[in-house]
């Protein structure tokens, strides 16, 4: 029997490609799909319909975007003089219909994706974030520029993020939450302002965190919400009274750093 040949590549005879883009094995680009110079476009990706990844954009292996997505393009800000940046997406990612990922401004700088990252349909991430491993953001989420996401951090539909603002590990933001200062990890929060309506329980269950972890992180809410201490005073204080262990550290660590502040509970 004669040997069945399979293609490196399966690219609609309408997709555009131009030169100076390179594109890995296994890569399905779907009709119309726009793939520019300076492009490199990992093994098995799948590029739908439509879609435009823009110049100065790495894109790891097995990503899917669907139709419509805008990867890599110009930053929305006027400070924004067209210098060399980039955009970096790690694997396994999805982004689905008419998501929008900025590069990044200042010579040199990076927009940054981690892997395994669910962007639902019309979530935007813009220039110079960066976004870690296995975040979830849901349909019509919304990041503004500098803005850190740590890893499995969950953003709801319609949730509005403002620039320079961190959101720490396991945390959650919940559906039309206005984030305008930082989330800590393991934390839930909602509403319009945001405030953190307790721990983050049943995605730090679902995540594998052991239940003693869990707990220790709950006397860590208690001591940062409500003993009335300033945040000085409750991460000393979690210091003296808390089990070590990593994600404690992460926490205290996080707080230490929070220049914009932190989101608070409701009074």
């Amino acid at each position: 029997m004669a040997a069945v040949i399979t293609p490196l590549r399966k690219i609609h005879e309408t997709a555009i490609i131009e030169k100076g883009a390179e594109i890995g094995n296994n890569v399905v680009i779907g009709p119309y799909a726009v793939i520019k110079h300076d492009v490199i476009l990992g093994d098995g990706c799948i590029v739908g319909p439509h879609v435009v990844i823009h110049p100065y954009t790495t894109i790891g292996k097995e990503c899917k975007f669907f139709p419509g997505a805008s990867i890599g393009g110009v930053p929305q800000d006027l400070k924004f003089k067209g210098e060399r940046t980039s955009t970096v997406i790690g694997d396994r990612g999805v982004f689905r219909e008419c998501v929008t990922v900025s590069r990044a401004c200042g010579e040199g700088n990076e927009t940054r994706i981690g892997n395994d990252i669910l962007m639902m349909a019309y979530t935007h991430i813009a220039h110079n974030c960066i976004v870690g491993n296995n975040v979830i953001m849901s349909n019509v989420a919304t990041l503004a520029g500098h803005v850190v996401v740590e890893d499995r951090a969950v953003i709801g539909g319609l949730a509005a993020v403002h620039q320079f603002c961190r959101i720490g590990r396991n945390a959650m933001a919940g559906g039309m939450s206005r984030v305008s200062q930082d989330i800590p990890p393991f934390m839930l929060v909602a509403g319009d302002p945001a405030f953190v309506a307790g721990l983050n329980s049943v995605g730090l269950a679902r995540a594998g965190m052991p239940l003693e972890i869990r707990t220790q992180l709950k006397k860590a809410f208690r001591i940062l919400y409500r003993s009335g201490l300033t945040l000085e005073e409750a991460v000393a204080t979690m210091e003296q009274e808390l089990d070590s262990s990593e994600p404690v550290e992460h926490l205290m660590r996080f707080l230490r750093n929070a220049e914009r502040g932190i989101i608070h509970t409701r009074k």
